[in-house]
């Protein structure tokens, strides 16, 4: 018996370690950045703004908006006019992804007994709601949320992902200025705040629901049989798999990346930043052993599709896409990948942020793409830094890089010199 209690004691700690104590931003770092190889060897990258376009489009299609020409222009139905199974929210890649990320971080949630419907005070949703557009306009313009425009982007050896990273950090101190400004000045709508708890047994009960559903979907789309897109969809299994899995590390680790453009400048608590600075450069390592043609591997194919996240808004694109998400981002709360687990562990505010984002979002890469913006040129360029550099070179950048984010917000942290007074 004495045996079984220890065995049972061990049981309970692994328990604690994995589902309830918080991970460490630099153990979650290293955890999402393996998982985006992950992924990124499964199928493609991740990210976090496909999904919500992908929701905002259904939205402006269910209110007829999105209809006659507009909806072949954004992919509804193709030329004949027959619907594209691709489009819907259960076979979308990108939706299939941002359901992972929200069911990933709601299992996490109920198994450490942290899901809650948290009501935010009235002022707040009326900063969700121009979060959300910000975060949708700033997401067009960059080529993607701080996932597919910053941190896949460079990841992916794109240097777009630097454009926007660039923006950022000033989007972050506006923001910052903004909320300061906000708590000096703004007094109304500061009330109305409440919780809804819910008894951890139920919470429990929850999770382990959710990880059935999790893999009955997986398994429906693995033995998916009909008439088209047999392959397609039974790859989404992997990719709804791992989708939850960096779900679940996130709001684990309460792992936001727009923290770490924030914090440093606000309490110079550098430990974000730099978690995100070596994810990055983990994906980066990755990301160019799946896009090298190695000779002896796949004819020389390469894995992964160079062009993967390669988007042209090199250029002033980029950087004002960067500025806009940021002040967005931290007037949500989130950035795009922030806002989908904090979703799943029931922030309300960011429940309202995804729709206003989505439609946004929609609307303006519906414009893009109906006078070919980004194909002309007119946000930047596209630029692949092994076809510039070569690959060695490319690594070495970002290498360079991500040292030089880790140092600085390191000796800020205990310099206080880039602070941003209130």
């Amino acid at each position: 018996m004495e045996d079984i209690k220890i065995f049972w004691d061990k049981i309970k700690k692994l328990y604690k370690a994995l589902c309830q104590d918080e991970w460490s931003a630099t153990t979650t770092g290293i955890v999402v950045a393996l998982l985006t190889i992950l992924i990124m060897a499964w199928w493609r990258p991740w990210g976090a703004v496909g999904a919500i376009r992908n929701w905002g489009d259904w939205i402006l299609h269910g209110v007829g908006i999105f209809s006659g020409d507009l909806a072949e222009l954004t992919g509804f139905v193709d030329e004949d006019g027959d619907f594209l199974l691709k489009k819907s929210i259960w076979y979308n890649t990108g939706s299939v992804i941002g359901l992972g990320l929200i069911g990933g971080a709601f299992i996490s949630a109920c198994l450490g007994g942290q899901f809650a419907f948290r009501f935010p005070p009235v002022r707040e949703y009326v900063k969700a709601m121009i979060a959300g557009v910000l975060m949708g306009i700033g997401a067009a313009l960059a080529g993607g949320c701080n996932v597919g425009g910053m941190y896949n982007a460079i990841g992916n050896l794109a240097a777009n992902g630097f454009a926007m990273w660039v923006g950022l950090i000033p989007g972050a101190l506006f923001g910052l200025w903004l909320l300061y400004k906000e708590m000096e000045h703004i007094s109304w709508g500061g009330g109305g705040s409440f919780t809804l708890n819910i008894p951890y047994p139920v919470q429990f009960i929850f999770g382990v629901g959710g990880i059935g559903v999790l893999i009955w979907g997986a398994a429906k789309y693995a033995g998916y049989e009909g008439d088209d897109f047999e392959e397609y969809i039974a790859s989404l299994s992997g990719l709804v798999l791992i989708a939850t899995g960096i779900g679940y590390a996130m709001q684990r680790g309460r792992w936001c990346m727009i923290q770490g453009f924030r914090e440093p400048h606000m309490t110079g608590d550098s430990t974000m930043a730099r978690s995100v600075a070596l994810s990055i450069l983990i994906v980066a390592i990755g990301a160019a052993v799946l896009k090298y043609g190695v000779p002896a591997r796949l004819d020389g194919e390469a894995v992964l599709l160079p062009m993967n996240y390669v988007r042209g808004t090199f250029g002033w694109g980029g950087v004002v896409g960067g500025f806009i998400f940021g002040v967005g981002a931290m007037m949500a709360g989130g950035c795009g990948s922030g806002t989908l687990w904090r979703v799943g562990e029931g922030q309300i505010k960011l429940w309202l942020v995804v729709p206003f984002f989505g439609i946004s979002n929609s609307l303006v890469v519906a414009l893009f793409k109906n006078f070919d913006v980004e194909a002309n040129g007119w946000l930047g360029k596209y630029v692949y830094m092994p076809d510039v550099f070569g690959y060695g070179y490319t690594l070495g950048i970002i290498v360079l890089f991500a040292a030089l984010w880790y140092l600085i917000v390191s000796w800020n942290e205990d310099s206080n010199k880039l602070l941003l007074p209130m």
